[in-house]
């Protein structure tokens, strides 16, 4: 970065004297970025307006939020903030030399900005110039910059400071090492040697020791080297770096992490991971074909692996030219490293009417009640989110020109099109351990943590994720004393077993399993892969049959007796989201993905699984607890294995898991998930269970009864200190609720949400009580949460798909039906789909019929 570029020489617009008398006023107001403020200078916190956007960007001074000029104005009324450094990006074309080509250019000195370049311009027709100055409210007094000689000291420093601060989605924790991968340096001008180096699809080693395992591919001349060693013996010999000190050569990529989605690559002149935004042509060199690799336990499979290949090359509809799609609802997400399954979600939320209706048609009232800090704050964030996906400003066709253009160099990439959700995703996923990474994640368990969010935050008299909520009725059955137990829970997601037992082609998969053994035994290989083809009816039936409840404790017999469970609907959502139970574990708990092809239907209709509750000559279980039973020794954990493999399927970090059906008393797995509802926002959710010795407290995040903390309510003193400040009980609850019991912020929240005060207490509480239970236990009094019930006859909207062999890799792309045809997004590329996959998907979203 060339600061030094910004602060010396220029034209003084007016004598030094007069400039410090102008800022004297405003020289309170600004501040310099010290270590832990976050600067947002590359994006507005309202849109997603940039310094390479029209108007710039205008970043304050004081709070160093940086605003679009369509929002500029808002925070200046808002707080009274007068100073701002306005940041723009100009693309500039090269003047051609003599030879007809552009003029060769070795640094520009004008480029400042920590700003990532269009991939869409050719860098060798166009350059950039970065434009800094200082704008004052509301004359829009413009200061131009460099104008070290005149500026007061303090503002020349602020202003350096400010551009010279660390991208703010970089994690503050100094012991992780998550962080935004930047691009490297070296990416660009990579040389690779022409050495005819090719690399096998298996059967690798390091070439200097006999290490199997964290191999690492130099992207310069091919070499195959072991990594460092680690603390606990793992790792390997650091032949990799030992090769990069004897060579220069700097880029590394590991086997066994690459897949169409990416690979994890490391710059040892760098010293951390970085992003080859040019991978898939440096991997070429080696003849790796990356549109055909996927991760493995132990490897990568090649062009001759056919398992995965037609699942990625059917899904993303490859080999089929798709008509790109423009305007509104048709905006691509940049995938941030392992997002697509937050953008493959978001696509589909932002489809449905409801969530356009309360984020984007109620945007207006959003940002102006929103908090001082807007990238605080879900509801803004979702607004913005919903409006950059639906106004069509990031989603324009080419003009004709560079229509021509593209089609002379055959490049099919999105023109200036799309938007990066980076603030958007370090919001939603902050204090979370997964998805506060860049590993990739499970969609549905995604789907579920954003509910969850949207039912903290309520826009409005009615919340958004009301239209998936749904009443499941559980019949509990003591197979001896033959009583039985109903009971009532919320859910959001149908979850469908595969009934691979109904396949209809098991003569084909027993031939290939015989085929594949056999050639995996010659070290020959495998056949192409045949797909078991499982009937939706026969998944259906699975869902609806009676399955045994483990270590069931039965009140009839004052013991543990053998007891079966069968669910049905108490009430129909209004939107049916249906998830496919593909992924498992194996023996060695490794997660795995049963690849199967179902035929999922365009109508469905599940009215035969209304609930009925209790039937005549039924008799139900005596309402008895069962005992608390003490262990003598506590460190010796009864922790049902089972119940903790059913939660793992679902989604759930295993550690989690554990901690749910061991402080729940493995009672079953149901009890567990209410666990896991209720306290998967807190920081220690997915951290390893430890176990107190008698007489010990155990931690908030592990309440040993199960039941502390289903009521979500805020500690009594910080309801008490917000109430000692003059605001009611209710709405100190709230805005404690919405907050997270963050006691600065939710007095923040409060004063931006001045409507709370006209309304009527009694209407709030109960509006709040059903928000918080709303993904709890169901109340059997009519204060319970809000269920929109209706008929069970359904149509298929949307489904998202996975490719991969488990929820830790592969990538996600989202189809939905939009204007009478399917559209497929696959992160940024938004096009008509030819053939959308519905037999493959992994998550399905059916609306329902009206009557």
């Amino acid at each position: 970065m060339q600061r030094a570029a910004l602060f010396s020489g220029g034209d003084a617009q007016m004598a030094a004297g007069d400039l410090g008398e102008l800022l004297v006023p405003y020289m309170p107001t600004i501040r310099v970025p010290k270590s832990g403020d976050r600067v947002y200078k590359t994006e507005c916190a309202f849109s997603y307006d940039s310094p390479d956007s029209e108007g710039g960007l205008y970043v304050c001074m004081n709070t160093f939020l940086g605003f679009g000029r369509e929002h500029i104005e808002r925070h200046y009324r808002k707080t009274g903030q007068c100073v701002y450094l306005h940041l723009k990006r100009h693309v500039i074309e090269k003047v051609p030399g003599a030879s007809g080509g552009a003029l060769p250019k070795r640094r520009n000195a004008k480029l400042f900005l920590d700003l990532e370049t269009n991939g869409d311009l050719n860098s060798d027709d166009f350059d950039y110039e970065d434009e800094a100055k200082l704008v004052l409210f509301p004359d829009h007094y413009e200061i131009s910059l460099p104008n070290i000689e005149e500026l007061p000291a303090l503002v020349t420093i602020a202003c350096d400071a400010l551009l010279s601060a660390k991208s703010p989605y970089r994690k503050q924790d100094p012991d992780s090492w998550e962080e935004e991968l930047q691009a490297s340096k070296h990416a660009k001008t990579l040389v690779q040697l022409d050495n005819g180096v090719r690399i096998p699809p298996s059967g690798w080693k390091c070439s200097k020791c006999d290490l199997r395992e964290n191999l690492w591919l130099n992207l310069t001349d091919g070499s195959l080297l072991c990594g460092k060693w680690f603390f606990d013996g793992s790792g390997g010999n650091g032949h990799a770096v030992e090769h990069y000190k004897e060579t220069g050569y700097p880029l590394a990529v590991k086997l066994g992490t690459i897949t169409p989605d990416g690979a994890d690559v490391y710059s040892f002149d760098e010293e951390e991971p970085v992003l080859d935004p040019h991978i898939a042509k440096h991997l070429a060199h080696f003849g790796i074909d990356m549109l055909q690799m996927q991760v493995t336990e132990n490897g990568l499979r090649d062009n001759d692996i056919k398992p995965r290949v037609s699942e990625w090359e059917v899904i993303q509809e490859a080999g089929v030219k798709l008509k790109p799609m423009y305007g509104p609802g048709y905006t691509g997400m940049k995938n941030l490293g392992n997002s697509c399954y937050l953008n493959a979600v978001m696509q589909a939320i932002f489809s449905i009417p409801e969530f356009q209706r309360a984020y984007v048609g109620n945007l207006p009232r959003i940002f102006d009640y929103s908090p001082l800090d807007p990238t605080q704050d879900f509801n803004t964030q979702m607004a913005k989110l919903g409006h950059g996906l639906l106004s069509g400003q990031h989603s324009k066709p080419p003009m004709k020109s560079e229509l021509i253009e593209q089609v002379m160099k055959e490049e099919h990439k999105p023109q200036h099109n799309g938007i990066s959700p980076r603030m958007f995703k370090a919001f939603v996923s902050k204090d979370h351990p997964e998805f506060s990474s860049n590993r990739q994640q499970d969609a549905q368990e995604f789907f579920l943590h954003l509910i969850n969010l949207v039912e903290r935050n309520p826009v409005g008299s009615e919340n958004p994720s009301d239209i998936f909520r749904f009443l499941v009725e559980e019949r509990t059955q003591c197979c001896q004393s033959r009583k039985v137990r109903y009971t009532e829970r919320v859910d959001y997601i149908m979850q469908l077993p595969v009934a691979m037992e109904a396949a209809t082609n098991k003569d084909e998969l027993i031939a290939y399993e015989l085929k594949r053994r056999e050639a995996e035994a010659a070290r020959r290989p495998p056949p192409e892969l045949v797909r078991a083809k499982i009937p939706f009816s026969a998944c259906l039936q699975a869902f609806s049959e009676p399955n045994n409840v483990e270590d069931f404790w039965s009140s009839a017999l004052q013991a543990k007796s053998a007891g079966v469970k069968t669910s049905r609907f108490a009430s129909f959502p209004e939107y049916l989201v249906v998830q496919i139970k593909k992924f498992t574990f194996g023996l060695d708990w490794i997660p795995k993905k049963l690849d199967v092809s179902i035929d999922m239907p365009d109508f469905l209709d599940i009215n035969h699984l209304r609930a009925r509750g209790l039937q005549p000559g039924e008799e139900e279980l005596p309402d008895i607890a069962p005992p608390i039973i003490i262990p003598d020794d506590p460190q010796a954990l009864d922790i049902d294995e089972s119940a903790v493999m059913q939660l793992a399927e679902m989604g759930f970090p295993l550690e989690a898991c554990r901690k749910a059906v061991y402080y729940t008393g493995s009672l079953g797995a149901e009890v567990a998930f209410n666990w896991i509802i209720a306290h998967m926002e807190e920081p220690d959710f997915a951290e390893p269970l430890v176990v107190p010795a008698f007489g010990e407290v155990a931690s908030s995040g592990a309440a040993a009864s199960g039941a502390v903390g289903l009521d979500n309510q805020p500690p009594e003193e910080m309801v008490s200190i917000v109430i000692s400040m003059g605001f009611q009980r209710n709405i100190a609850i709230q805005a404690l609720k919405a907050t997270n019991n963050n006691l600065e912020r939710a007095l923040e929240w409060i004063f931006s949400h001045p409507e709370l005060e006209e309304s009527e207490p009694a209407l709030d509480v109960m509006d709040m009580e059903n928000n918080a239970n709303a993904n709890i236990l169901a109340e059997t009094g009519s204060e319970g949460p809000r269920i929109k019930d209706g008929s069970g006859r359904y149509e298929l909207f949307g489904f998202i798909s996975h490719m991969g062999t488990s929820t830790m890799s592969g990538h996600y792309v989202c189809h939905l039906k939009k204007e009478g045809r399917w559209v497929i997004y696959n992160d940024l590329r938004v096009c008509a789909s030819e053939r959308p996959p519905k037999d493959l998907g992994y998550i399905y979203f059916y609306h329902r019929i009206p009557s």
